[in-house]
């Protein structure tokens, strides 16, 4: 199992606004590099905020990009999987849409009758964790479903507590060239943070892209 975190950053550090509307950070080239990566991973990963601030497809959008992937056996679409303890993904979000499979991530918190309505709207739904889902049983049950490269684009928390469990093998970060702010905009990695043992990467590669700069970590 691979798994790749992806996110676009301003020069501060910062996903979006105290807000957390989305906002545009990067730009033509970058959503290409993204859109390729969506292309070449089995699975593209999401928290259940992100789902409820942007409601996003996780789809490839390029038809050539599609084309290709079932040229060599794969879906047409990455999978979306969303880690969602209580499971409060909304009955019409687009990650129900029939475009790809859904893998819900969930705990026993959610209970017996959501997970029950998310499988009545054909989504694969994982149990792993008593309160919160736990993310090393969760992920590690994905390759049953076919999965073993996923990418990860968000959010903060999510992206903290794969950091945390040890499941993160690369970081892929395009940063912006402007400014956001704001003590309570979300970051890369929000939860808890670190105060000891942090997470060591080791910078692989540097490339000017738009009008940022896209660093591609190897986590040591």
């Amino acid at each position: 199992m691979q798994v790749i975190v992806n996110a676009a950053t301003s020069a501060d550090g910062k996903l979006s606004t105290r807000r957390r509307e989305q906002i545009a950070i990067s730009g033509a080239e970058d959503f290409d590099r993204v859109d390729a990566l969506r292309t070449d991973s089995d699975a593209v990963m999401v928290g259940v905020g992100t789902v409820l601030a942007d409601d996003p497809s996780l789809t490839v959008d390029d038809p050539d990009r599609i084309e290709a992937r079932t040229d060599r056996g794969d879906p047409p679409q990455p999978a979306r999987v969303v880690a969602d303890s209580r499971l409060r993904t909304p009955a019409d979000a687009t990650v129900y849409d029939d475009s790809a499979e859904t893998i819900l991530l969930t705990s026993e918190a959610a209970g017996d009758d959501a997970v029950a309505d998310a499988r009545a709207r054909n989504a694969t739904v994982i149990v792993a964790g008593d309160d919160r889902v736990d993310l090393p049983a969760a992920v590690g049950r994905l390759p049953d479903h076919g999965i073993e490269r996923v990418m990860v684009e968000g959010g903060g928390e999510l992206v903290f507590s794969l950091f945390e469990a040890g499941l993160v093998d690369e970081l892929s970060v395009f940063v912006g060239s402007l400014v956001i702010g704001g003590r309570d905009a979300p970051t890369l990695a929000d939860g808890d943070g670190f105060v000891e043992s942090f997470v060591d990467l080791r910078l692989d590669e540097i490339e000017r892209i738009d009008d940022g700069v896209l660093l591609q970590y190897a986590v040591s």
